[in-house]
């Protein structure tokens, strides 16, 4: 991996620390990378702050380009530097820092170098081995921070899900029954009008039928099994202490799943508007499984960076889906990568069991596994 041709010749060269409130940053002017030469400081995460340091550089060299280099690809400290056009932000992979620093500062003691300074030592010295952080166009960095977000939703939606389920064991188990889909709208407007047995019991057979209509249950087979069930079903318990605090938390529940539906929907909708606007969506949304699900986050898995991959390996390698092969003397073994971006690693694997059933290759290839 080398850096472009054509890199600009950088004034100043910058190791950052970074931190929640505060960075440790150390610093050197080129031509000057010695390491007493160095000069170290302490920025404050405030913007204010943050732009009044970039302001004092950019005097200070003339508005050269300023090399940096820190373990964030993306985040804030990244956002507010890209504000600023002198920076050249160099990305370093925080494994491959930390044994840097292990191979020349194994004691861990108090006066060796912080981490800023070996952040700037590996980027003076091993430039080579860098990329330079290309920005990408704001629609594809959109679509990147939504599908975290969405899928940060799902998640949530899981857990609360997974709460509700509990709680209704406990006093209304038959409804879990009637509803297999516990994610579906239908599912949750039934337990806010009817949170309890006793008041599904109450429901007269019209409203019940009405209210199926109304929530697209169109096979009055159904509608009438579960109607039937409702006015058979036997209490589990008829003690109000173990109903009532179940049947509170159940009406609390229910609500945060409608909100929580009702967002990853909001998100789905503004996916959409933003990838149809990519040139390269096309790519990865005639992929079998990808749907609309996955393939906005194939797209935002693959970048526009076209020399980011030479080949299928490098892609495996990178999302984490590669197994590691490990040696010892005689001994060899194969685990999961574990030091990986999670969320990418997840969209691969996610995508994988969506092509089982759509591809015929998928199929096989799955079948001989």
């Amino acid at each position: 991996m080398t850096t472009n041709l054509q890199e600009p010749a950088f004034a100043a060269f910058i190791g950052i620390d970074w931190g929640d409130k505060k960075h440790d940053v150390c610093l050197t002017p080129a031509g000057r990378e010695a390491p007493e030469q160095r000069e170290r400081s302490v920025l404050e995460h405030d913007p204010s702050q943050i732009a009044a340091w970039a302001s004092r550089l950019k005097r200070r060299f003339k508005g050269g380009p300023i090399a940096v280099c820190l373990e964030l690809s993306r985040g804030p400290l990244v956002s507010a530097l890209l504000e600023h056009d002198i920076f050249v932000v160099f990305p370093v992979n925080p494994q491959s820092l930390a044994k840097y620093r292990q191979t020349f500062a194994p004691s861990g003691a108090k006066d060796d170098p912080s981490d800023a300074e070996f952040a700037l030592d590996f980027l003076v010295r091993h430039r080579d081995r860098l990329r330079p952080l290309k920005l990408e166009s704001t629609t594809l960095r959109m679509v990147r921070e939504m599908v975290v977000s969405r899928r940060s939703l799902v998640h949530e939606r899981v857990r609360v899900t997974n709460r509700l389920i509990h709680a209704l064991k406990a006093y209304f188990p038959q409804v879990l029954d009637w509803f297999e889909d516990r994610s579906t709208e239908v599912f949750a407007a039934f337990l806010a009008h009817w949170p309890s047995l006793q008041a599904a019991k109450r429901a007269r057979r019209p409203i019940l039928e009405e209210f199926f209509r109304n929530h697209n249950v169109r096979y009055q087979a159904v509608v009438q099994r579960r109607i039937e069930a409702i006015k058979n079903a036997v209490p589990l318990t008829s003690d109000d202490a173990v109903i009532m605090a179940n049947e509170l938390l159940v009406m609390v529940l229910v609500r945060q799943l409608r909100a929580l539906s009702q967002g990853i929907k909001d998100f789905d909708d503004v996916i959409a508007k933003l990838v149809a606007e990519h040139e390269d969506y096309h790519l990865f949304a005639d992929l079998p499984g990808a749907g609309a699900v996955y393939a906005p986050r194939l797209l935002a898995a693959f970048g526009e960076d076209r020399q980011r991959f030479e080949s299928a390996r490098d892609v495996q390698c990178a999302t984490g889906i590669a197994p590691v092969l490990e040696r010892s003397g005689n001994s060899a073994w194969t685990h999961h990568r574990f030091r990986c971006h999670k969320f990418t690693k997840q969209t691969f694997v996610e995508w994988a069991a969506q092509t089982i059933p759509k591809s015929f290759w998928a199929r096989a290839y799955y079948d001989q596994q």
